[in-house]
Protein backbone atom coordinates (compact mmCIF):
# COMPACT_ATOMS: atom_id res chain seq x y z
CA UNK A 1 0.00 0.00 0.00
CA UNK A 2 3.06 2.33 0.75
CA UNK A 3 4.19 1.73 -2.67
CA UNK A 4 1.19 2.80 -4.33
CA UNK A 5 1.07 5.87 -2.16
CA UNK A 6 4.44 6.90 -3.26
CA UNK A 7 3.64 5.54 -7.13
CA UNK A 8 0.36 7.84 -6.79
CA UNK A 9 2.13 10.65 -5.19
CA UNK A 10 4.71 11.07 -8.07
CA UNK A 11 2.18 10.64 -10.95
CA UNK A 12 -0.20 13.46 -9.18
CA UNK A 13 3.47 15.61 -9.16
CA UNK A 14 3.71 14.21 -12.61
CA UNK A 15 0.39 15.41 -14.08
CA UNK A 16 0.67 19.39 -12.63
CA UNK A 17 3.90 19.36 -14.09
CA UNK A 18 2.88 18.55 -17.41
CA UNK A 19 -0.26 20.10 -17.55
CA UNK A 20 -0.21 22.62 -20.81
CA UNK A 21 -0.50 26.51 -19.18
CA UNK A 22 -4.01 27.16 -20.42
CA UNK A 23 -5.10 24.60 -17.42
CA UNK A 24 -1.60 24.59 -15.03
CA UNK A 25 -2.58 25.72 -11.54
CA UNK A 26 0.66 26.95 -9.40
CA UNK A 27 1.26 30.43 -8.26
CA UNK A 28 3.63 31.03 -11.34
CA UNK A 29 1.09 30.69 -14.38
CA UNK A 30 -2.56 32.30 -13.33
CA UNK A 31 -5.10 30.87 -15.76
CA UNK A 32 -6.97 33.13 -17.78
CA UNK A 33 -10.11 33.24 -19.46
CA UNK A 34 -10.85 34.86 -22.81
CA UNK A 35 -13.96 35.01 -24.88
CA UNK A 36 -13.75 34.35 -28.19
CA UNK A 37 -17.15 34.60 -30.19
CA UNK A 38 -20.53 35.12 -29.53
CA UNK A 39 -22.40 31.13 -30.49
CA UNK A 40 -25.89 33.03 -31.27
CA UNK A 41 -26.44 32.08 -35.31
CA UNK A 42 -28.65 34.30 -37.49
CA UNK A 43 -31.99 32.14 -36.46
CA UNK A 44 -31.37 33.66 -32.87
CA UNK A 45 -30.43 30.35 -31.43
CA UNK A 46 -29.57 30.23 -27.60
CA UNK A 47 -27.73 28.36 -24.84
CA UNK A 48 -24.60 26.76 -26.41
CA UNK A 49 -24.05 23.30 -25.18
CA UNK A 50 -21.94 20.80 -27.22
CA UNK A 51 -17.90 21.91 -28.22
CA UNK A 52 -16.01 19.64 -30.30
CA UNK A 53 -12.94 20.77 -31.68
CA UNK A 54 -12.07 19.69 -35.98
CA UNK A 55 -8.70 17.86 -35.71
CA UNK A 56 -8.56 17.51 -39.65
CA UNK A 57 -9.39 19.56 -42.88
CA UNK A 58 -12.49 18.32 -44.30
CA UNK A 59 -14.93 19.79 -46.26
CA UNK A 60 -16.56 23.15 -44.47
CA UNK A 61 -13.92 22.13 -41.89
CA UNK A 62 -11.45 23.83 -40.35
CA UNK A 63 -8.33 22.34 -38.47
CA UNK A 64 -8.12 23.93 -35.32
CA UNK A 65 -11.46 25.36 -35.11
CA UNK A 66 -14.38 24.48 -32.48
CA UNK A 67 -17.72 23.67 -33.41
CA UNK A 68 -20.68 24.31 -30.98
CA UNK A 69 -24.45 22.90 -31.00
CA UNK A 70 -27.20 25.37 -29.72
CA UNK A 71 -29.57 23.82 -27.46
CA UNK A 72 -32.67 26.81 -27.26
CA UNK A 73 -34.35 28.25 -29.69
CA UNK A 74 -34.62 31.97 -30.36
CA UNK A 75 -37.48 32.03 -27.68
CA UNK A 76 -35.49 30.72 -25.52
CA UNK A 77 -37.06 27.09 -25.38
CA UNK A 78 -35.15 24.27 -24.49
CA UNK A 79 -35.09 21.63 -26.44
CA UNK A 80 -35.44 23.47 -29.68
CA UNK A 81 -32.35 24.69 -30.75
CA UNK A 82 -31.45 23.40 -34.34
CA UNK A 83 -27.77 24.84 -35.50
CA UNK A 84 -24.45 24.34 -35.27
CA UNK A 85 -21.77 27.03 -35.58
CA UNK A 86 -18.04 26.95 -36.28
CA UNK A 87 -15.94 29.10 -33.94
CA UNK A 88 -11.99 29.56 -35.25
CA UNK A 89 -9.77 29.73 -32.22
CA UNK A 90 -9.38 33.70 -33.86
CA UNK A 91 -13.26 34.70 -32.99
CA UNK A 92 -14.41 34.07 -36.51
CA UNK A 93 -18.16 33.01 -36.94
CA UNK A 94 -20.17 30.91 -39.35
CA UNK A 95 -23.12 28.94 -39.25
CA UNK A 96 -21.79 25.28 -39.76
CA UNK A 97 -25.42 23.11 -39.77
CA UNK A 98 -29.38 24.22 -39.53
CA UNK A 99 -30.99 21.39 -39.00
CA UNK A 100 -34.76 20.88 -40.25
CA UNK A 101 -36.94 18.16 -38.80
CA UNK A 102 -39.03 18.21 -41.56
CA UNK A 103 -35.99 17.46 -43.86
CA UNK A 104 -34.48 14.50 -41.57
CA UNK A 105 -33.72 11.39 -43.44
CA UNK A 106 -34.75 9.36 -40.71
CA UNK A 107 -36.46 8.46 -37.97
CA UNK A 108 -36.00 10.89 -34.55
CA UNK A 109 -38.78 10.63 -32.00
CA UNK A 110 -39.88 14.56 -31.25
CA UNK A 111 -37.50 15.71 -33.76
CA UNK A 112 -34.52 18.58 -33.00
CA UNK A 113 -32.69 19.88 -29.98
CA UNK A 114 -29.41 19.29 -30.15
CA UNK A 115 -27.63 18.36 -27.23
CA UNK A 116 -24.26 18.14 -25.80
CA UNK A 117 -23.40 15.23 -27.36
CA UNK A 118 -21.38 16.24 -30.07
CA UNK A 119 -18.36 14.79 -32.26
CA UNK A 120 -16.41 15.64 -35.42
CA UNK A 121 -14.51 12.08 -36.79
CA UNK A 122 -11.80 12.35 -38.83
CA UNK A 123 -13.23 11.39 -41.76
CA UNK A 124 -14.97 14.34 -41.51
CA UNK A 125 -18.25 12.83 -40.50
CA UNK A 126 -20.08 14.71 -37.23
CA UNK A 127 -22.55 13.79 -34.73
CA UNK A 128 -24.96 15.54 -32.64
CA UNK A 129 -27.46 14.38 -30.16
CA UNK A 130 -31.34 15.28 -30.39
CA UNK A 131 -33.41 15.49 -27.20
CA UNK A 132 -36.34 17.51 -28.26
CA UNK A 133 -39.46 19.28 -26.78
CA UNK A 134 -42.30 21.22 -28.14
CA UNK A 135 -42.52 24.08 -25.89
CA UNK A 136 -39.31 23.65 -24.14
CA UNK A 137 -40.81 21.86 -20.77
CA UNK A 138 -39.53 18.37 -20.06
CA UNK A 139 -43.39 17.57 -20.43
CA UNK A 140 -42.96 17.30 -23.69
CA UNK A 141 -39.40 15.50 -24.18
CA UNK A 142 -38.42 13.19 -26.48
CA UNK A 143 -36.15 10.76 -26.69
CA UNK A 144 -34.66 11.74 -29.86
CA UNK A 145 -32.01 10.17 -31.63
CA UNK A 146 -28.24 10.81 -33.06
CA UNK A 147 -28.08 12.95 -36.09
CA UNK A 148 -25.02 12.49 -38.76
CA UNK A 149 -24.05 15.46 -41.10
CA UNK A 150 -21.56 15.02 -43.50
CA UNK A 151 -18.13 17.61 -43.35
CA UNK A 152 -20.42 20.41 -45.75
CA UNK A 153 -22.86 20.38 -42.59
CA UNK A 154 -25.59 18.48 -44.21
CA UNK A 155 -27.50 15.87 -42.45
CA UNK A 156 -27.36 12.25 -43.91
CA UNK A 157 -28.62 10.05 -41.00
CA UNK A 158 -30.61 9.64 -37.97
CA UNK A 159 -29.46 6.83 -35.60
CA UNK A 160 -32.47 6.00 -33.43
CA UNK A 161 -34.02 2.52 -31.58
CA UNK A 162 -35.20 2.41 -27.94
CA UNK A 163 -31.70 2.01 -26.47
CA UNK A 164 -30.85 5.69 -27.63
CA UNK A 165 -33.15 8.03 -25.30
CA UNK A 166 -32.23 11.57 -24.68
CA UNK A 167 -28.69 11.43 -25.81
CA UNK A 168 -27.39 13.90 -23.68
CA UNK A 169 -23.50 13.72 -24.10
CA UNK A 170 -21.26 11.89 -25.87
CA UNK A 171 -17.52 10.98 -26.83
CA UNK A 172 -16.03 8.70 -29.44
CA UNK A 173 -12.63 6.71 -30.28
CA UNK A 174 -11.81 7.14 -33.40
CA UNK A 175 -10.20 4.60 -35.33
CA UNK A 176 -10.27 6.27 -38.73
CA UNK A 177 -12.12 3.27 -40.57
CA UNK A 178 -14.31 2.68 -37.32
CA UNK A 179 -15.54 3.97 -33.91
CA UNK A 180 -16.57 3.91 -31.01
CA UNK A 181 -19.44 6.45 -29.73
CA UNK A 182 -19.98 6.28 -25.83
CA UNK A 183 -23.34 8.13 -24.98
CA UNK A 184 -25.23 9.20 -22.03
CA UNK A 185 -29.26 9.17 -21.91
CA UNK A 186 -31.66 10.58 -19.57
CA UNK A 187 -34.85 9.93 -21.25
CA UNK A 188 -35.05 6.26 -20.19
CA UNK A 189 -39.00 5.33 -19.65
CA UNK A 190 -39.51 6.77 -16.58
CA UNK A 191 -38.07 9.78 -16.20
CA UNK A 192 -40.84 12.22 -17.58
CA UNK A 193 -43.41 10.24 -15.74
CA UNK A 194 -41.46 10.75 -12.38
CA UNK A 195 -42.56 14.09 -12.58
CA UNK A 196 -39.16 15.56 -10.85
CA UNK A 197 -38.94 12.51 -8.54
CA UNK A 198 -35.16 10.77 -9.17
CA UNK A 199 -35.31 7.41 -10.96
CA UNK A 200 -32.11 5.62 -11.54
CA UNK A 201 -32.77 4.54 -15.35
CA UNK A 202 -29.64 6.79 -17.02
CA UNK A 203 -27.15 4.60 -18.94
CA UNK A 204 -24.15 4.92 -21.47
CA UNK A 205 -24.43 3.22 -24.22
CA UNK A 206 -21.35 2.00 -26.96
CA UNK A 207 -22.35 2.38 -30.32
CA UNK A 208 -19.89 0.81 -33.06
CA UNK A 209 -19.93 2.60 -36.58
CA UNK A 210 -18.23 1.61 -39.60
CA UNK A 211 -16.54 4.59 -40.63
CA UNK A 212 -15.70 5.15 -44.18
CA UNK A 213 -14.94 9.38 -45.45
CA UNK A 214 -16.72 8.12 -48.85
CA UNK A 215 -19.78 6.33 -47.64
CA UNK A 216 -22.92 7.28 -44.73
CA UNK A 217 -21.36 5.51 -41.44
CA UNK A 218 -23.24 1.96 -40.03
CA UNK A 219 -24.02 0.80 -37.10
CA UNK A 220 -22.41 -2.42 -36.09
CA UNK A 221 -23.45 -2.77 -32.34
CA UNK A 222 -25.10 -1.56 -29.30
CA UNK A 223 -24.52 -2.58 -26.15
CA UNK A 224 -25.60 -0.77 -22.37
CA UNK A 225 -22.49 -0.63 -20.74
CA UNK A 226 -23.51 1.71 -18.16
CA UNK A 227 -27.06 1.41 -16.45
CA UNK A 228 -28.52 2.62 -13.08
CA UNK A 229 -27.49 6.05 -13.10
CA UNK A 230 -29.88 8.75 -11.08
CA UNK A 231 -32.29 10.84 -13.27
CA UNK A 232 -34.71 13.35 -12.66
CA UNK A 233 -36.72 16.14 -14.52
CA UNK A 234 -35.94 19.67 -13.55
CA UNK A 235 -37.68 23.08 -14.77
CA UNK A 236 -34.84 24.92 -15.13
CA UNK A 237 -32.20 22.07 -16.87
CA UNK A 238 -35.33 20.05 -18.14
CA UNK A 239 -33.37 16.81 -16.85
CA UNK A 240 -30.58 15.97 -14.99
CA UNK A 241 -28.95 12.67 -15.45
CA UNK A 242 -25.54 11.52 -16.11
CA UNK A 243 -23.68 13.47 -18.63
CA UNK A 244 -19.95 13.84 -19.77
CA UNK A 245 -17.94 10.83 -20.72
CA UNK A 246 -14.15 11.05 -21.59
CA UNK A 247 -12.12 7.87 -22.81
CA UNK A 248 -9.04 7.72 -21.00
CA UNK A 249 -5.42 5.16 -20.83
CA UNK A 250 -6.54 1.15 -20.71
CA UNK A 251 -10.02 1.71 -22.26
CA UNK A 252 -11.23 2.98 -18.73
CA UNK A 253 -14.35 5.63 -19.16
CA UNK A 254 -14.94 8.54 -17.06
CA UNK A 255 -18.51 9.68 -16.83
CA UNK A 256 -19.84 13.29 -15.29
CA UNK A 257 -22.64 11.67 -12.69
CA UNK A 258 -24.38 15.29 -12.23
CA UNK A 259 -27.20 13.92 -9.84
CA UNK A 260 -24.90 11.77 -7.72
CA UNK A 261 -22.09 14.66 -7.66
CA UNK A 262 -19.80 12.24 -8.37
CA UNK A 263 -17.42 11.11 -11.29
CA UNK A 264 -17.37 7.43 -12.19
CA UNK A 265 -15.57 5.29 -14.20
CA UNK A 266 -16.44 2.11 -16.29
CA UNK A 267 -13.36 0.10 -17.31
CA UNK A 268 -13.05 -2.23 -19.95
CA UNK A 269 -14.95 0.38 -22.38
CA UNK A 270 -14.75 -0.42 -25.69
CA UNK A 271 -15.08 -4.50 -25.18
CA UNK A 272 -17.44 -5.19 -22.26
CA UNK A 273 -20.27 -7.01 -23.09
CA UNK A 274 -21.92 -6.36 -19.86
CA UNK A 275 -23.30 -3.04 -18.17
CA UNK A 276 -20.85 -2.03 -15.46
CA UNK A 277 -23.75 -0.21 -13.77
CA UNK A 278 -22.82 3.22 -12.42
CA UNK A 279 -19.32 2.16 -12.47
CA UNK A 280 -16.30 2.97 -9.69
CA UNK A 281 -16.19 6.35 -7.93
CA UNK A 282 -13.50 8.29 -8.53
CA UNK A 283 -14.46 11.16 -6.63
CA UNK A 284 -17.53 12.11 -4.98
CA UNK A 285 -18.04 15.88 -3.63
CA UNK A 286 -15.39 17.71 -2.89
CA UNK A 287 -15.28 21.03 -5.13
CA UNK A 288 -17.84 19.04 -7.31
CA UNK A 289 -21.26 20.46 -7.48
CA UNK A 290 -23.00 18.71 -9.77
CA UNK A 291 -20.44 18.16 -12.81
CA UNK A 292 -21.73 18.33 -16.05
CA UNK A 293 -19.16 18.92 -19.05
CA UNK A 294 -16.20 16.24 -18.81
CA UNK A 295 -13.42 16.15 -20.76
CA UNK A 296 -9.97 14.40 -20.48
CA UNK A 297 -6.48 16.16 -20.58
CA UNK A 298 -2.93 15.41 -20.43
CA UNK A 299 -2.08 12.59 -18.24
CA UNK A 300 -6.00 11.12 -17.78
CA UNK A 301 -6.91 14.96 -15.73
CA UNK A 302 -10.27 15.27 -15.80
CA UNK A 303 -11.51 18.26 -16.47
CA UNK A 304 -15.64 18.85 -15.27
CA UNK A 305 -17.76 21.80 -15.03
CA UNK A 306 -20.26 22.18 -12.41
CA UNK A 307 -24.13 23.05 -12.80
CA UNK A 308 -24.29 24.97 -9.85
CA UNK A 309 -21.83 27.24 -9.07
CA UNK A 310 -19.75 27.82 -12.90
CA UNK A 311 -16.70 26.08 -11.45
CA UNK A 312 -14.24 24.32 -13.33
CA UNK A 313 -12.52 21.25 -11.11
CA UNK A 314 -9.53 19.42 -12.67
CA UNK A 315 -9.05 15.36 -10.52
CA UNK A 316 -6.67 12.87 -11.14
CA UNK A 317 -7.44 9.34 -12.30
CA UNK A 318 -6.64 8.70 -8.39
CA UNK A 319 -9.61 11.18 -7.22
CA UNK A 320 -7.57 13.67 -6.14
CA UNK A 321 -9.33 17.06 -7.08
CA UNK A 322 -6.23 19.41 -7.35
CA UNK A 323 -7.96 22.73 -9.12
CA UNK A 324 -10.82 24.36 -8.94
CA UNK A 325 -11.34 27.95 -10.60
CA UNK A 326 -14.60 29.95 -11.22
CA UNK A 327 -15.41 30.05 -15.17
CA UNK A 328 -18.58 32.02 -14.18
CA UNK A 329 -19.93 33.91 -11.43
CA UNK A 330 -23.11 35.74 -13.29
CA UNK A 331 -26.50 34.95 -11.67
CA UNK A 332 -27.73 33.85 -8.30
CA UNK A 333 -26.32 31.79 -7.37
CA UNK A 334 -23.27 32.66 -9.22
CA UNK A 335 -22.30 30.12 -12.14
CA UNK A 336 -25.59 28.33 -11.82
CA UNK A 337 -26.64 26.62 -15.32
CA UNK A 338 -23.86 28.09 -17.17
CA UNK A 339 -21.38 25.72 -18.14
CA UNK A 340 -22.46 22.49 -20.44
CA UNK A 341 -19.58 21.49 -23.50
CA UNK A 342 -15.64 21.64 -22.89
CA UNK A 343 -12.67 20.23 -24.89
CA UNK A 344 -8.88 20.28 -24.60
CA UNK A 345 -7.79 22.07 -27.81
CA UNK A 346 -3.83 22.55 -28.45
CA UNK A 347 -3.81 26.14 -26.80
CA UNK A 348 -6.29 25.45 -24.23
CA UNK A 349 -9.41 24.55 -23.07
CA UNK A 350 -12.24 25.55 -24.78
CA UNK A 351 -15.65 25.95 -23.08
CA UNK A 352 -19.42 27.39 -23.61
CA UNK A 353 -21.25 29.84 -21.45
CA UNK A 354 -25.04 29.82 -21.93
CA UNK A 355 -24.99 32.50 -19.56
CA UNK A 356 -23.96 34.54 -21.90
CA UNK A 357 -23.95 32.53 -25.20
CA UNK A 358 -20.18 32.55 -26.22
CA UNK A 359 -17.47 30.09 -26.66
CA UNK A 360 -14.71 31.01 -24.55
CA UNK A 361 -11.13 29.45 -24.09
CA UNK A 362 -9.15 29.08 -20.57
CA UNK A 363 -5.27 29.49 -21.20
CA UNK A 364 -2.30 30.86 -19.30
CA UNK A 365 -1.40 34.21 -19.27
CA UNK A 366 0.90 34.52 -22.64
CA UNK A 367 -0.75 31.86 -24.23
CA UNK A 368 -3.19 33.89 -26.33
Amino acid sequence: MTQYRIAAAACLLSVIASLPPAIRADENDFTTVTTLASTVPANGDLNPYGVAVVRHNRGSLVKGNILVSNFNSSQNFQGTGTTIVQVSPQGNVSLFASISSASLPGACPGGVGLTTALVVLRSGWVIVGSLPTTDGTAATAQPGCLIVLNSSGQVVETIANAMIAGPWDMTARDDGDGAVLFVTNVLNPGTVAAGGTVVNNGTVLRIVLDVHRNAIPTVDSMTVIGSGFPTHTDPAALVVGPTGVGLGFGDVLYVADTAGNRIAAISNASHRQTSAGTGITVTQGGSLNGPLGLAIGPFDTIATVNSQDGNLVLTTPFGFQFFTKQLDNSGSPAGAGALFGLAFGRDGLFFVDDATNTLNMLHGNSDH
